[in-house]
């Protein structure tokens, strides 16, 4: 539902002052900050309206009003003016470096950047890896145990443990290992699986066991690689949203220590594409009310590999921490793309 100019209009500056102050913002303040010419009146019903359909919310002990997950998801999508990053507010966008050096300091000082310009926590998931191998051993350890040896192109060695229900002979390990390295060299574990489902039927049972096995394992080591960086956590510490009572902390540092949700959530933003923004009250994958999450996608030569973003209170200047996360991403997909 499409609201009229004039509930616009009161609820931008409602959630802009609540923003800036954390106070509920009473009809005497709207009258003054919204530039609408309208009596105390009518701005009480129209905020009436407004907390009938959702968008605001009126504590017990107050007059005034807040903004809902609602509220906030209908500014920061159609109410809100993002800033030009020009020096006024602190942030010069032509300012901005991520100097080139190996890849992991670049993601690290991506997230550095990012907490250090909002006084946030940034975090940057690290590229994904595609799993492709170019050789694989089985060594066998003792009964039933087998060391999986897998070498990638670029000669990164992995070893991963297999404990098998069939004692493999020396002469099956071979096999099974030169089956797949003839076959399957220079292709992900994930295209090997698909393939090798249509051939085991032609294969001894045993053999095609410990082959998918192998695979399986394999596709569990690469999704394994898929890491994050976060930066300035502590910085939340000092964010009274986030951190005035004991469970508000706890849950802040289950997400930080578990991380899966996080995981999920920057996994999500990287296929939608631009800059995403996940309330808390809203998104079932921010563990907090309170906590709202900003992010962008970054390329490596044209190809999206990962997610970076902002976490920090609902109450942010989405107007200014959504060019910073836009453009540190820019940022880090030239400096990871640079040949």
């Amino acid at each position: 539902m499409q609201l009229e100019p004039r509930a616009q209009t009161l609820l931008k500056a409602l959630v802009e002052r609540y923003i800036a102050d954390g106070q509920p913002v009473g009809s005497r303040a709207l009258s003054k900050i919204s530039g609408l010419d309208l009596s105390p009146a009518t701005i009480r019903n129209i905020m009436a309206d407004l907390e009938e359909m959702g968008y605001v919310a009126s504590p017990h002990t107050s007059a005034g009003r807040v903004p809902t997950p609602r509220g906030y998801r209908l500014f920061v999508d159609t109410l809100l003016t993002v800033q030009h990053l020009d020096g006024q507010h602190g942030v010069d966008a032509g300012s901005m470096r991520l100097p080139l050096q190996q890849p992991q300091k670049i993601i690290a000082n991506a997230a550095q950047m990012l907490s250090s310009l909002t006084q946030f926590a940034g975090v940057v998931q690290s590229p994904r890896r595609e799993s492709v191998f170019q050789q694989i051993e089985f060594l066998r350890l003792s009964e039933k145990r087998i060391l999986l040896v897998i070498v990638d192109p670029r000669g990164d060695v992995q070893n991963r443990l297999l404990l098998t229900e069939v004692d493999y002979t020396p002469t099956q390990l071979i096999q099974s290992a030169n089956y797949l390295n003839q076959n399957f060299a220079g292709l992900t574990f994930d295209e090997v699986r698909m393939r090798l489902t249509g051939e085991l039927r032609q294969l001894q049972e045993n053999i095609g066991g410990l082959m998918q096995t192998a695979v399986e394992a394999g596709s569990e080591m690469a999704e394994g690689n898929n890491e994050m960086v976060i930066s300035g956590e502590r910085n939340l510490l000092s964010v009274s949203d986030l951190s005035s009572n004991m469970t508000s902390l706890r849950q802040m540092f289950e997400m930080f220590e578990q991380k899966t949700g996080l995981m999920q959530l920057l996994d999500m933003s990287s296929k939608a594409g631009g800059v995403q923004i996940f309330i808390g009250g809203e998104s079932k994958l921010v563990p907090m009310d309170e906590m709202s999450v900003v992010t962008a996608p970054y390329e490596v030569n044209g190809k999206i590999v990962g997610t970076l973003g902002v976490i920090g209170p609902t109450r942010m200047a989405y107007e200014r921490v959504i060019p910073i996360v836009d453009i540190t991403a820019k940022l880090l997909s030239n400096a990871l793309s640079h040949p």
